[in-house]
């Protein structure tokens, strides 16, 4: 905690050496499926796995090759063949681990992709979970010595050995995130794999929560900040100042009064003296209370003194433009503006060829406050355009905190290096909140009791 705050820095020396070996033996840069890889693989699991106590194995293969975004950009390739993409067949790695191991529960991540995404005309789905509930014949190692119960934790629906994978429907086994308590529309295929002998004591899924969480409702309490400006002078004033010139151009050229009145309010409520946040921002008269009563202890639990990677990136003056635009259009309107046919007052278009087309309607994205939001992904760290904050006041897209409270990690979750990467490790993440309840059912089903909670 000291090390969040900033009062201590952490340093090779004698008193961190026992850490830093620590942390080289639990996070391991291993490439899979190589010789070298499986071996150095091996020997950790070896060395940590007790055999007459059960355990858990958690992950899942990369998502390029079943993503609809990767597949797009494959059909782009000219001698591109699903069976030759060696990304198809990963999840063998994964199986391999479950083969030789013998975990007695696993759960698998991935895309919904993966549930459309074919080879040779056939869904890889289907092969998965053949593959999974019965891994021994998946290897061809003669008479399997046993198999695994493959279960969705949102339905009462169950594959086994045997079974056909046609008679699945294969999106029983999506997990809607913000119906469990994400505030976001995060929609991933996750795979609960039991193996056979392994007594269970009834279904276990997730419990839906009656009112979904918004954006409003986990990012209203952090500090206000300003974006700041890119190839020109970056002070509060200057900022202030291009915002009011946008905000002038925006009511004089368009006749919609209902946006005019929030570009207005939007203006009269920028501060000169506002801030671009920091990596260890002072508190000051924050925090305060988090408005969802649900996450309120999950994330401020354990909270540093500072707030953490709270701060903002630099955007071009044209961009602020949009941004106050498409900000006040989603107050106005409750959602945001799409493509041309929102974006109606001259001269905010981009300068792209296929702007009026329709295939970049969703190019500038307000994640409105009173919704959970669109899904999280790695690709904010590009530009920001698809992550607009909802006050049209502060102009800008969402920093790391803001993306990182909508993921729902928690306050004392300090991301480390550059901006671009700490956007990628929050977009990659599965939400911790959303781990903590499949890991809660994993504990029930080992322990065979269903009052287990833990935080």
């Amino acid at each position: 905690m000291d090390f969040c705050n900033g009062t201590r820095e952490v340093t090779w020396d004698k008193s961190t050496q026992v850490l830093w070996k620590e942390a080289e033996e639990e996070a391991k840069l291993i490439e899979l499926g190589t010789v070298s890889g499986n071996t150095e693989l091996d020997r950790a699991i070896h060395q940590k796995l007790n055999p007459d106590e059960p355990w858990v194995l958690i992950g899942g293969p990369p998502c390029q090759a079943y993503s609809l975004v990767g597949r797009s950009r494959n059909k782009g390739k000219i001698d591109y063949q699903p069976e030759n993409d060696d990304r198809h067949f990963l999840y063998k790695e994964y199986l391999r681990i479950i083969q030789k191991y013998r975990p007695a529960i696993f759960v698998m991540e991935n895309v919904k992709g993966i549930l459309s995404s074919k080879v040779n005309g056939e869904l890889i789905f289907h092969s998965i979970l053949k593959d999974l509930s019965d891994p021994d014949s998946a290897f061809n190692e003669g008479n399997s010595v046993g198999g695994y119960r493959i279960l969705s934790l949102v339905k009462d629906v169950e594959f086994k050995r045997g079974d056909c994978p046609a008679s699945i429907n294969p999106h029983d086994f999506i997990i809607q995130a913000e119906e469990y308590g994400v505030p976001q529309a995060r929609h991933r295929v996750i795979l609960l794999g039991v193996r056979e002998d392994f007594p269970m004591t009834g279904k276990q899924l997730l419990r839906k929560i009656e009112k979904q969480v918004s954006v409003g409702d986990v990012t209203s309490d952090l500090p206000p900040l300003r974006s700041k400006l890119s190839r020109q002078e970056d002070t509060s004033h200057f900022w202030a100042g291009i915002v009011s010139g946008h905000a002038t151009y925006l009511t004089s050229n368009s006749n919609d009064q209902l946006l005019g009145h929030e570009i207005k309010m939007a203006v009269n409520g920028v501060s000169k003296q506002i801030h671009t946040g920091g990596t260890r921002m002072p508190a000051g008269n924050y925090p305060r209370p988090v408005k969802s009563e649900l996450l309120s202890e999950w994330y401020t639990k354990n909270r540093p003194e500072v707030w953490l990677n709270h701060e903002t990136r630099a955007h071009m003056a044209s961009d602020l433009r949009r941004y106050l635009y498409a900000a006040a259009f989603a107050k106005a309107y409750k959602r945001s503006p799409k493509g041309a046919e929102d974006f109606r007052v001259p001269g905010l278009e981009p300068q792209h060829k296929n702007w009026e087309t329709g295939h970049f309607a969703d190019r500038f994205r307000v994640q409105v406050s009173d919704k959970p939001s669109n899904t999280v992904t790695s690709h904010m760290a590009k530009d920001g355009h698809y992550f607009i904050h909802y006050d049209p006041s502060q102009c800008r897209s969402l920093t790391v905190r803001e993306a990182a409270r909508i993921q729902t990690f928690p306050d004392n979750y300090f991301f480390q290096g550059t901006r671009t990467q700490q956007y990628h490790q929050v977009g990659n993440a599965v939400p911790p909140y959303l781990a903590k309840q499949i890991a809660e059912i994993v504990y029930n089903i080992l322990s065979g009791s269903n009052l287990v909670n833990f935080s």
